[in-house]
């Protein structure tokens, strides 16, 4: 992994983001919107990774799983438009391009265009990490899925007296978090591992718990690329978060 590797992601999942702009500012049917808009935006990516990373593999959400992904040294794991029912809907900005690079175990680049929002967040120049002042807030904000919330996080917000705050697309809640809009970012129920990967790599970037929610490692490039859960959150929530979590999941299993 080179400099440029950190600055391709950039630039691609801001290219990417601008073409969807200008595809949205045409309108139209809102289905018909949302499947252009995942082909734009992968056939985009696609054909610029092919042509400046010709020796990696691309995972694509909006393509078929490439097999020599497993033994390949690089893969470049995008979400060509993370959001899409978001996308869809006039006006909504909570919509993203993910654009991640995974390297020998490890995500080594990403970055998390928010187009509507006109910005990208990017390992390319990592946001600044949660001062060490910045103890826990009084009251911790929580963003979960508008669609789909996993019902252990309203346990978790009985328990802690949390506010749930609901977003779409995976990408814009961890921009959440990264900003400081909100604290953590807790999902269950499974998604994929575009769906997470750039944001991952930025978060950490910036200096931010990210983890399953038991508090194991993330992993990424698997065979099966199904992925159960998620946290990222503020290192000064971290284990106030964990312990609700093992809290309401244990008396759930009771």
């Amino acid at each position: 992994m080179t400099a440029d590797d950190h600055v391709l992601a950039r630039d691609l999942a801001r290219q990417a983001g601008q073409r969807l702009l200008g595809l949205r500012a045409q309108g139209g049917d809102e289905d018909v919107l949302r499947k252009a808009g995942d082909r734009l935006s992968h056939e985009f990516l696609a054909v610029a990774l092919a042509q400046w990373r010709p020796g990696d593999v691309v995972l694509s959400e909006e393509a078929a799983d490439d097999p020599a992904r497993l033994v390949a040294r690089r893969v470049w794991i995008v979400d060509p438009l993370d959001g899409t029912r978001e996308f869809g809907e006039p006006g909504r900005t909570d919509w993203a391009v993910h654009v991640a690079l995974w390297e020998q175990g490890e995500l080594t680049a990403g970055a998390v265009a928010l187009p509507a929002q006109g910005t990208v967040l990017s390992t390319a120049e990592p946001p600044p990490p949660p001062r060490a002042e910045d103890g826990a807030p009084g009251r911790i904000r929580i963003v979960v899925s508008r669609s789909r919330p996993p019902g252990f996080v309203w346990n978790i917000s009985g328990l802690i007296d949390a506010e749930l705050v609901p977003l779409g697309s995976a990408g814009a809640k961890v921009a959440a978090v990264i900003n400081g809009e909100v604290d953590a970012y807790v999902h269950g129920g499974g998604f994929y591992e575009w769906d997470t990967a750039a944001p991952v790599a930025v978060a950490r970037a910036a200096g931010l718990h990210a983890s399953r929610i038991d508090g194991s490692g993330l992993a990424y490039n698997q065979a099966d690329l199904l992925m159960p859960d998620i946290l990222v959150c503020r290192p000064a929530v971290a284990g106030t978060l964990l312990q609700a979590i093992r809290e309401v999941t244990n008396a759930s299993a009771s």
